[in-house]
């Protein structure tokens, strides 16, 4: 089935269509406030011009969310999901019109970054909140289809949020007050988000509490005791288990990435400012396009191979795809690495989401995604801490590219072990007297 045809598939029912539309105009908003934080934080090179200079932002802006995620998954699994996607919405609305007026006062100091920390951290109750979620919307055998057509759709609505607020840019023009507009904007986005997540009845998207629901409720009571209970689920689910570390890997090689390219559209291919942050936008464009592509993909290639199968081919394309598009250093060629990262990341993404939703109980689900979370940022931090001290102030670098590349590589070669081992377990089922298998019946 087409990426289409799983969209209107999944658009047939009313309770998905809700969730959908929360996330859709959530993100949208994502994008126009994260394209203002970037213009204001990562593109004015007299501030970020090293590794360890942008490798220092990220870890700010990330490495909250690595602390918050865990706990938000605590109370994920305790409170009603619909009030969590409401009130963090409401609360990012709140603090978007905050940072908007300290821009505009001048204040970007203290107050600013941990204004934005708080939003940004917020967000991860409410990512959490909808994958969490999810399940309850849509047929469990109808997973895959939902994780392929939900995040691809929001990364698309991050896309045109970031494009509305170049759009609001050009009205407020490059200085605080074109920032400050931007943010503001976002914060009517975050503001309507919260508003058509009422459309959602109060217990509708769980947490369900059924005959575990004592023990569920025991484990509530202590946040580190929860955590580490949702810890030893994941250990006990090895497909869950082994997606959470490939999607850890990845995020590190991705975060690397990320990095160096900054850097050379900041010092390399321009001088910073606007023609970086431009160049800088035309990368992340292609990169959503692959985003696209890996989500068409992957229900139609799960629905032929094991899903273990296809994390490894896209691995292996990630493989080629950087020392072949990456170590020449040429500007015409570095959208094209970021459209086959995307298609690598995408198509990654949405076979681990479906690992872990199809491998984990309902009343750990919150959890786990926030350990999902924790992990995705943990290890982007990490990589900016790599970054800091292997990759120089131009962003070239031949070794770090080849060093990426032999890390998919690895990652590649222990899917294909672990696919051949469980061959069983790996097989796509087939529909009785029909020549392929449903997607959503594909098995890791």
């Amino acid at each position: 089935m087409s990426f289409y045809g799983d969209l209107r598939e999944v658009l047939r029912g009313p309770r998905f269509r809700r969730l959908f539309a929360t996330r859709l105009v959530s993100q949208f908003s994502d994008g126009a406030y994260q394209a203002g934080l970037a213009g204001y934080v990562f593109f004015a090179p007299e501030q970020h011009t090293t590794a360890g200079a942008v490798a220092a932002a990220f870890a700010v802006l990330l490495l909250p969310f690595s602390l918050v995620g865990p706990f938000a998954g605590v109370f994920i699994d305790r409170w009603s999901r619909r009030q969590v996607l409401l009130v963090s919405a409401a609360v990012k609305a709140a603090l978007a019109v905050v940072t908007a007026v300290l821009v505009t006062v001048g204040s970007d100091g203290p107050a600013f970054l941990v204004a934005a920390l708080c939003l940004l951290s917020v967000n991860r109750f409410f990512l959490a909140a909808l994958s969490a979620a999810l399940p309850h919307v849509v047929a469990r055998d109808r997973l895959v289809m939902a994780n392929a057509v939900t995040p691809t759709c929001g990364t698309f609505a991050s896309f045109l949020g970031a494009g509305a607020g170049a759009g609001l840019r050009l009205l407020g023009g490059d200085g605080s007050t074109g920032t400050a507009l931007i943010l503001l904007g976002a914060g009517i986005g975050f503001a309507a988000a919260a508003l058509v997540s009422t459309a959602m009845g109060r217990r509708e998207l769980g947490p369900d509490f059924g005959a575990g629901s004592t023990e569920v409720r025991a484990a509530l009571r202590n946040v580190v005791l929860g955590l580490a209970d949702g810890a030893a689920h994941i250990w006990r689910r090895r497909p869950a288990r082994d997606g959470l570390a490939t999607i850890a890997g990845h995020r590190f090689v991705y975060g690397i990435s990320t990095i160096m390219t900054l850097l050379l559209y900041n010092n390399t291919f321009t001088a910073g400012g606007v023609a970086g942050l431009a160049g800088f936008t035309v990368t992340l464009a292609a990169s959503g396009a692959g985003f696209f592509v890996g989500a068409v993909a992957t229900p139609w290639a799960t629905a032929r191979m094991s899903t273990g199968m296809w994390i490894a081919v896209l691995l292996a394309f990630g493989a080629v795809s950087l020392p072949v598009f990456g170590l020449p250093f040429a500007e015409p060629l570095f959208p094209v690495a970021g459209f086959a990262l995307g298609v690598v990341s995408q198509g990654v993404k949405v076979s681990v989401d479906t690992l872990v939703q199809r491998h984990v109980d309902d009343a750990y689900r919150g959890r786990v995604f926030s350990v999902y979370d924790m992990l995705f940022n943990a290890a982007f931090v990490a990589a900016a801490a790599v970054a800091a001290v292997t990759v120089p102030p131009s962003g070239v670098s031949a070794a770090v590219v080849v060093a990426m590349a032999a890390c998919y590589a690895l990652m590649c070669a222990f899917w294909l072990v672990r696919s051949r081992r469980t061959p069983a377990a790996s097989a796509p089922r087939r529909r009785p007297g029909s020549g392929h298998g449903r997607p959503g019946d594909a098995r890791s």
